[in-house]
């Protein structure tokens, strides 16, 4: 068997390529993405539309929000960004998938006393929520099973405020698959009718630890993303794992063969906008990625974010660029080439980049940049979820 590379034309937006996609999402391209967080949910919901065989490979590091409860909890990844790419991703059209999708997308209340909340989980494990009343059996049976689970070994003190309860279910069918997250991932696809496939880019619990140009060392994604504690006043310089979540113990995670696959098989991959370094680069320190995404001569992208990213304090698309290849690189033990990578770079056509010094500073790293209208008007600072969907399938 011959392998050969071919290159064609391409046009921004290709609407003929666009219009078969849209025909027949099931025989679309599998387009991958290397992300976490919550900003690609409206490009996920476009992308299903075109393509049923995307891949999303999401971090499983994060330390924030009511993953960290999890995490305290049952030393386990975190699954949050797994659960809400799945959503973003479900087949809400049919009334079975649209009664699973309000269940898994519920949260319980945010000021109710700890006895009211395990009272609400209590009849959602008994089939009797109404919430749950609506899902039809056998799926009804395994959401329930799963939520068992959950409950008999949730610690005596677990705080349930603002618990979703897709989470719960998630986290009880890793415990009753012994730990593992693949066959509950698979369960809870099948349950939503997801449109692509959402897996963690690695199982293991490990903690995101960034080394600052000041010398100050942080543990945790919580501690790095201004969200929930101060925003940083000094540049990342290092990422890495730990296998503590406090202090670093230095630790290695490694791809997995089902996962490598699929990078290695991919017909675009894309390294999309959201916070640069705790959910773009923290998918590619596990060892095989780079090496995976080196195998695979198919079109990379990398599209950076619009907004502040309090990750990045100020640094430009130039820097970026520089820094994302210097993570693949550093994973490749500093051997390949730039064009087996990353080749393009798509920009906003509307937004001010910094004119043709950005434009030359990029093509001396080694990537083509690509400019097209990526936004609308009347919303300068967020990506139009169409116009870049088609500008990505354009590219297949």
């Amino acid at each position: 068997m011959s392998t050969l590379i071919v290159s064609r034309a391409a046009t921004i937006p290709d609407q003929r390529r666009i219009n078969r996609y849209r025909r027949t999402p099931e025989l679309g391209p599998q387009v991958l993405f290397f992300s976490g967080g919550s900003a690609l949910h409206g490009l996920s919901q476009q992308i299903r539309l075109y393509t049923h065989n995307s891949v999303h490979l999401v971090t499983p590091f994060d330390s924030g929000g009511s993953s960290a409860k999890l995490r305290q909890a049952f030393a386990m990844p975190a699954i949050g960004d797994l659960r809400h790419r799945m959503m973003a991703l479900a087949d809400d059209s049919e009334i079975g998938h649209r009664a699973i999708y309000t269940l898994f997308s519920h949260r319980l209340p945010n000021d109710a006393s700890p006895a009211a909340l395990a009272d609400e989980l209590k009849a959602l494990c008994r089939g009797r929520h109404p919430l749950i009343a609506q899902v039809e059996n056998p799926m009804r049976r395994l959401i329930r099973i799963q939520l068992a689970f959950f409950q008999e070994a949730m610690p005596p003190h677990f705080d349930l405020r603002r618990a979703s309860i897709g989470n719960l279910i998630l986290a009880g069918g890793y415990l009753n698959n012994k730990e593992h997250l693949d066959p509950i991932v698979f369960l809870f696809s099948k349950l939503v009718g997801v449109r692509g496939t959402v897996r963690t880019v690695v199982n293991d619990h490990l903690h995101l630890c960034v080394g600052l140009e000041d010398g100050t060392q942080l543990v945790g994604q919580h501690r790095m993303s201004g969200k929930e504690l101060a925003p940083l006043t000094s540049p990342i310089q290092t990422l890495c794992l730990s296998q503590h979540p406090d202090h670093l113990v230095p630790a290695q995670a490694v791809l997995q063969k089902g996962n490598r696959r699929m990078i290695q098989e991919a017909d675009l991959i894309c390294y999309p906008p959201g916070s640069f370094y705790s959910s773009l680069l923290a998918n590619l320190l596990p060892v095989g990625v780079a090496q995976a995404i080196a195998n695979n001569r198919c079109p990379k992208v990398f599209v950076p974010s619009l907004g502040e990213d309090p990750e990045l304090l100020g640094r430009g698309v130039d820097k970026q660029v520089k820094i994302l290849l210097n993570t693949l690189f550093a994973g490749l033990k500093n051997e390949g080439k730039v064009e087996h990578l990353l080749q393009y770079v798509l920009l906003d056509r509307d937004r001010k980049w910094g004119g043709d010094k950005l434009h030359k500073r990029i093509r001396k790293a080694g990537v083509q940049v690509i400019e097209t209208p990526l936004t609308h008007p009347s919303r300068p600072h967020c990506y139009d979820p169409t116009l870049l969907a088609q500008a990505l399938l354009s590219l297949t």
